[in-house]
């Protein structure tokens, strides 16, 4: 049996998942979501704030680089899994949106390592 998909907002400043559109300062993004497809986000909403509290207490080390660090590289993981999972339940703007600002297509840096390899 399928389950019922219900409408959402998902709020990224906040990390909120709303039931009604939240606060107009900060967007938010629609999505039709089954009971376990929101569970899954929220969880991904979860382990994005935890990896932002690691990545900020690193930050304070300042001699580790940004670009070699497992803390950030976490943080940074965790946010594509939201934003893909929103592109994935999301209504036409909010795939727009992602798909315009291009954080789920490849790592730039990782191509440019990958064509410097290959020379």
């Amino acid at each position: 049996m399928e389950s019922m998909k219900n409408t959402y907002y998902v709020d990224l400043v906040s990390g909120d998942v709303l039931d009604r559109p939240g606060v107009e300062e900060n967007p938010s993004f629609k999505i039709e979501a089954t009971d376990e497809e929101l569970n899954k986000l929220k969880g991904f909403l979860n382990e994005s704030d935890k990896a932002d509290m690691q990545a900020y207490v690193r930050s304070h080390i300042p001699f580790r680089e940004y670009h070699k660090d497992p803390q950030n590289d976490r943080y940074d993981e965790s946010i594509k899994k939201i934003y893909a999972m929103i592109h994935q339940l999301g209504d036409a703007e909010a795939k727009r949106f992602i798909e315009k600002i291009g954080i789920l297509e490849e790592d730039k840096s990782q191509q440019d390592e990958e064509i410097e390899h290959f020379k």
